[in-house]
């Protein structure tokens, strides 16, 4: 679908703050409520809005350490692949799966409780599994997300 300047002015205000009220939508990208409502509605149907989530700091469900697992594959077959990527979505240390070109296959972050948690993480996930070759871990120290593509819109519709 293509998106106009207005759609591209409600997922950079829905970006932004996902609570915005119907109504104050409206206001901040000039329609009538019924019309922006229509057109969120719309974006959500046709899979341009994925969904609202919260922001949670992860030290707050005892959460201490993050990391970034680089994983290559022995092959690249499409059961290897799927194999792999199904059993790490079952987990609830995966924060995110991406599934790469280049020298890894993937790029996993996970999420530990502590170093512990981490070292006895890894090789369930990883390193026992006949699909995977090499496996480089590196710890998140601290990291920014804006989750925002409000510039890229801007780009597309401008």
């Amino acid at each position: 679908m293509a998106l106009d300047e207005i759609d591209s002015k409600i997922l950079t205000a829905l970006q932004h703050d996902g609570r915005l009220s119907n109504k104050e939508l409206a206001a901040q990208v000039g329609l009538s409520p019924s019309a922006c409502l229509a057109r969120v509605r719309g974006l959500e149907k046709d899979g341009t809005i994925r969904g609202y989530r919260a922001e949670v700091d992860p030290r707050s469900l005892g959460i201490h350490l993050m990391a970034l697992v680089a994983v290559r594959l022995a092959g690249h077959s499409p059961e290897a692949l799927a194999g792999l990527s199904e059993s790490l979505r079952e987990r609830r240390e995966v924060v995110a799966i991406y599934y790469l070109s280049g020298a890894d296959d993937f790029l996993v972050h996970v999420a530990a409780r502590d170093s512990d948690h981490l070292r006895d993480l890894l090789p369930t996930l990883f390193t026992e599994r006949h699909e995977v070759s090499h496996v480089q871990t590196s710890l998140i120290f601290e990291h920014f997300r804006s989750g925002v593509l409000a510039n890229y819109t801007e780009v597309v519709t401008g």
